[in-house]
């Protein structure tokens, strides 16, 4: 009885090739038509896990985590200066390519915010460092300070209190401390409508008057003060 062979299935090439084609898993360098550069965790032909992607042209690297071909999780993100390095420009969390959760944003070498996002703005609660000494420590809504707030000056004077569109708007206390006076008021777009001033820590005033201030002789000054108060809060 002679042996019988079973006969051999061939595969069309093109299906190894498409298979081995598929990104799955940890890759090694991935070159797009732009010459940008990917290499990092794959899946279901997306990106998805840690990696690292650099946009060559934009000068631009974001090391980190991945999910659904965007940038989502932990992540760096840093970019290229004149001189060929790449600086840190921001360190925190992303969701679908944008800041998000809690991070941190370097907008210069002595200014930058450290605080919460939420799709790509600055919401929630946070910190902001400014270049010319002054910090913000408060809450914010879409890129601007809302909310209660503390605004500490370079010199150390500080406003606290509330916050609107970006400015001091509701009620508040305006410490001078280099001068030894304390305005508790109440602030319209950055301008103080009404309040009272006193005396506040005229001993370690730098620049405190020589005088203190004179006592307030108005008849009812409490109830002159609630007015303007309660007209300012509802005009």
């Amino acid at each position: 009885m002679p042996f019988l062979k079973k006969e051999k299935k061939f595969e069309p090439l093109w299906k190894d090739w498409d298979r081995k084609a598929q990104k799955e898993g940890l890759h090694a360098t991935f070159y797009t038509s732009n010459k940008d550069e990917y290499i990092g965790e794959w899946h279901d032909n997306k990106k998805e896990g840690k990696g690292v992607y650099n946009w060559v042209k934009k000068g631009e690297i974001y090391e980190g985590e991945w999910k659904n071909d965007k940038r989502n999780g932990f992540g760096n993100l840093s970019i290229k200066a004149p001189n060929g390095t790449y600086k840190k420009v921001y360190s925190g969390g992303w969701i679908d390519n944008k800041t998000h959760g809690y991070g941190t944003y370097y907008y210069s070498e002595n200014e930058y915010y450290e605080g919460e996002w939420y799709e790509g703005l600055k919401s929630g609660w946070g910190r902001m460092y400014y270049a010319n000494g002054d910090i913000y420590e408060g809450e914010w809504l879409e890129d601007k300070r809302n909310g209660n707030g503390m605004l500490r000056l370079a010199n150390d004077n500080r406003y606290e209190g509330e916050w609107k569109n970006d400015m001091k708007n509701g009620r508040g206390k305006y410490f001078f401390l280099n001068k030894g006076k304390l305005l508790e008021g109440l602030w319209v777009d950055d301008i103080n409508k009404t309040g009272n001033m006193i005396d506040f820590d005229r001993d370690n005033a730098k620049e405190a008057n020589i005088y203190e201030l004179p006592p307030i002789h108005l008849k009812d000054a409490e109830q002159v003060l609630t007015e303007s108060f309660q007209y300012f809060e509802n005009n």
